[in-house]
């Protein structure tokens, strides 16, 4: 059961859509403390920030997305993860160090090629998404 006072890795995001790299990524954040919250920055139809417009998802279908992809690794949510709908956060600022880590995962080529906008590319080719 996911355990609201346990130290937690926070995944902040559009997840527009949720993809094989986000994939990859959580399971770098699950692995440090054995709990996730991913949270999702509301954005459809609206700028997720410069060079962020294309957002055709809604909450609901991130979600979905989400739920979907972690389930084929074995993750589950209310175990392993939560899902939390934030505001379109677009800064995070902070005064002192207080016992967070900002912390950057670096992956391989093929990992960080993934590219959601080319995703949302192809799903227009194949009439999939308007």
């Amino acid at each position: 059961m996911f355990d609201w006072k346990k130290p937690t890795v926070q995944m902040l995001g559009r997840w527009q859509p949720w993809h094989q790299g986000h994939q990859e990524l959580f399971k770098r954040c699950v692995a440090k403390t054995g709990q996730v919250v991913i949270q999702v920055r509301d954005v459809q139809g609206s700028s997720g920030g410069i060079g962020q417009e294309d957002n055709p998802f809604d909450w609901e279908t991130v979600c979905e997305s989400i739920e979907e992809g972690l389930s084929k690794d074995g993750f589950k949510k209310g175990v392993d993860y939560e899902i939390m709908l934030v505001p379109n956060i677009v800064n995070i600022s902070y005064g002192r160090g207080v016992g967070y880590v900002f912390e950057e995962e670096v992956f391989e080529d093929s990992i960080t090629n993934i590219s959601a906008t080319k995703i949302r590319e192809k799903l227009r080719q194949d009439g999939e998404l308007d």
